[in-house]
């Protein structure tokens, strides 16, 4: 029952309503969501949930669950995100915040560092005015107005140039993404990654949002109230790479750990912010301020940030990101202080 994991991109093609469709068969939406984004893995799932997507799918279940196949990470070099939601190459992402949350930075940044690495980038631009995506705008190679002129871009492209491809939400509802998609699986083109965003920030409200999804990043209220950005929520964000990619073992054993101990803090957070510091067993002390290091450790100061934060930009590669968390994880940084973790990108 190893490395099993949905065909999402058959769901996304077959299934575009599915959370309404979930909820028709008797299926909560939010378990069919952790399905497609692997924090359930299929191997643990109810076999009724398994059959009934695939009726829904009007598929058999040898279609729908994938046995053996790999998934290819793409590494943002953003700590938080390729710790605990990896990025699957030629799949989908969905950000799911409220405005002013701080998504578009985060798309900002992430867009600079694809652009580093040769990917073409491209922004099917939303109807209407949007001024708030004015730095997205700039930093994007190629702006397009509609999804028949996306496809042509896609396909006139030659097929070893990777692909970043940001749209809005609205495109998602009017059904057009999964139809681009669908076209683009047709003529075997596999090398497009699809970010969709929400300007509107009603997908928070979603069960399922945007439909199938090979890669979920929620975003953080709290986070973001106490300035600790990119605010990315470690327990809620999750992604399939971790079902379908053969990670290293340390890199799985690091993120569960690193989320045990992050869960475990909060709950504490919340009753010191309570009853104060005093409320924490003695035998707690140390896994409230380990969680404390690990979440500032989390916050990374961007580079498309640094005339406003006064920051200079750091860029953190996985392997450096696994050997910082393991050193706050077992105690290596119990000297250092809190607010030396700020906004920095590896430990000195």
């Amino acid at each position: 029952m190893d490395n099993l994991r949905l065909n999402v991109s058959l769901l996304r093609r077959r299934v575009p309503n599915l959370t309404s469709a979930a909820r028709s068969v008797g299926l909560r939406p939010a378990t069919v969501s952790n399905l497609c984004t692997g924090k359930i893995s299929v191997g643990r799932s109810e076999v009724r949930t398994i059959v009934a997507l695939a009726t829904l799918a009007k598929c058999s279940i040898d279609e729908l669950i994938i046995r053996g196949d790999t998934v290819e990470m793409i590494e943002t070099n953003i700590k938080v995100l390729d710790l605990f939601a990896p990025l699957a190459k030629g799949g989908t992402v969905g950000l799911v915040a409220r405005p002013g949350m701080g998504q578009l930075v985060l798309l900002g940044e992430l867009l600079r560092n694809f652009k580093k690495e040769d990917y073409l980038t491209i922004l099917l631009k939303p109807d209407g005015e949007h001024p708030e995506l004015k730095d997205i705008l700039q930093a994007v190679d190629i702006v397009s107005y509609t999804i028949d002129e996306t496809y042509r871009i896609v396909t006139d492209t030659e097929q070893s140039k990777d692909i970043i491809f940001v749209a809005d939400r609205n495109h998602v509802l009017t059904g057009h993404i999964f139809d681009l998609q669908e076209q683009l699986e047709n003529d075997g083109i596999h090398h497009v990654t699809t970010f969709l965003v929400d300007l509107k920030g009603t997908v928070v409200d979603d069960d399922i949002p945007y439909g199938p999804l090979e890669t979920l990043w929620h975003f953080d209220a709290d986070l973001v109230a106490r300035h600790k950005f990119p605010a990315i929520h470690p327990l809620y964000s999750t992604s399939s790479v971790l079902e379908g990619l053969h990670l290293e073992d340390q890199h799985l054993s690091i993120q569960q750990q690193a989320k045990k101990l992050l869960r475990r803090y909060r709950e504490l957070r919340s009753l010191v912010n309570v009853k104060g510091m005093s409320s924490i067993p003695t035998s707690e002390l140390q896994t409230y301020h380990r969680g404390e290091r690990l979440e500032a450790y989390l916050t990374q100061p961007f580079f498309v940030a640094k005339a406003y934060s006064g920051k200079q930009g750091e860029a953190v590669n996985l392997k450096d990101t696994l050997k910082d968390v393991r050193a706050i994880l077992t105690g290596s940084a119990d000297a250092k202080q809190v607010e030396s973790l700020n906004y920095t990108g590896r430990l000195k």
